[in-house]
């Protein structure tokens, strides 16, 4: 009886045993040159992972919008003015209001037209180094994209 037991036991293990070795999804270990990874022919040099993206002002003040914004808004303020008061000092009132909104308003609307700032893009290469890179527009990359770095620039692949 015992022995029967204890062939059995050993029937099931090797039966489990080889289960494991025949489990799809499993592909060769650690070191082999038949899957891309660090070192192996077959792996991309250039290329790597977005770990992070920053974006910075690139350091230009923005004059342009809020003046032509100043210039229109304080225009419109006048002539309204003009034509519903009598009053010298309400259309100075409103001229100053409208060019202070003119302003605002201008400022806004380049900061989202005009999107300045750079974005800097740290990118995780395959071979271990970290390459940190500016770029104005990232062309679909965001964090955990597979990038190629060409030209000074992340590339989505």
């Amino acid at each position: 009886m015992k022995t029967r037991l204890i062939g059995t036991t050993m029937i099931a293990a090797a039966l489990a045993l080889a289960g494991c070795a025949s489990s799809p999804g499993y592909g060769p270990g650690y070191g082999s040159t038949s899957s891309p990874g660090y070192g192996t022919p077959s792996s991309c040099y250039d290329c790597g992972t977005v770990t992070r993206i920053e974006r910075t002002s690139d350091g230009k003040p923005n004059v342009a919008g809020p003046l032509l914004g100043g210039i229109v808004g304080a225009v419109a303020g006048k002539e309204l003015a003009r034509r519903n008061t009598d009053s010298e000092g309400r259309r100075n009132v409103a001229t100053a209001g409208g060019a202070i909104a003119g302003a605002v308003a201008g400022n806004a609307i380049q900061n989202r037209t005009e999107g300045s700032g750079v974005h800097n893009v740290h990118v995780r290469m395959e071979d271990g180094r970290t390459v940190v890179l500016s770029q104005a527009d990232l062309g679909g990359i965001r964090e955990g994209s597979y990038v190629r770095v060409q030209d000074g620039r992340a590339w989505a692949r």
